[in-house]
């Protein structure tokens, strides 16, 4: 596939919109993750990564896509591969998320817009905006106490 001049941004875009919930899978033990590929068990994964951007998005807008993989093998450090879908209102970012000992990538394979405009910097603006909507944010009532959650 070739790369277009906008998808370093977007990939930006994405990785920094899931760096909470990237914390959150690291938590998993990476025997887990290879035995649940290993053994096509991804409903299990898909629950990982449901439980781990319920905390940050709203439910529904990220979620696993069609698998994943894990690269072991003696001379090098496991490495995961999600495949990973991002639904924002009104586009849908199809990538994958490397996990490895010591960084996690990002990788964007496709970005669908709803209603797509002809300038792509147009459309990397409105899906920074886009995510921005879809996150759960805290709010603070009287006192300064967590009182719960805007949208």
């Amino acid at each position: 596939m070739d790369r277009q001049a906008y998808s370093e941004a977007r990939e930006v875009i994405v990785a920094k919109a899931i760096e909470n919930v990237v914390s959150e899978l690291r938590m998993v033990d990476v025997a887990d993750y290879v035995a649940y590929i290993k053994l096509e068990r991804f409903a299990n994964i898909s629950d990982l990564v449901a439980s781990a951007a319920e905390l940050y998005f709203m439910p529904g807008t990220l979620r696993l896509g069609h698998g994943g993989e894990a690269q072991i093998c003696w001379a090098t450090p496991p490495k995961i591969l999600l495949d990973l879908e991002l639904r924002p209102r009104g586009a849908t970012i199809y990538f994958t998320l490397a996990l490895s000992d010591q960084h996690a990538e990002v990788d964007v394979n496709y970005v669908s817009f709803d209603e797509p405009d002809g300038d792509p910097h147009a459309n990397t603006s409105f899906l920074e905006a886009a995510i921005a909507d879809a996150r759960i944010r805290k709010t603070r009532g009287r006192g300064g106490l967590e009182a719960g959650y805007l949208e």
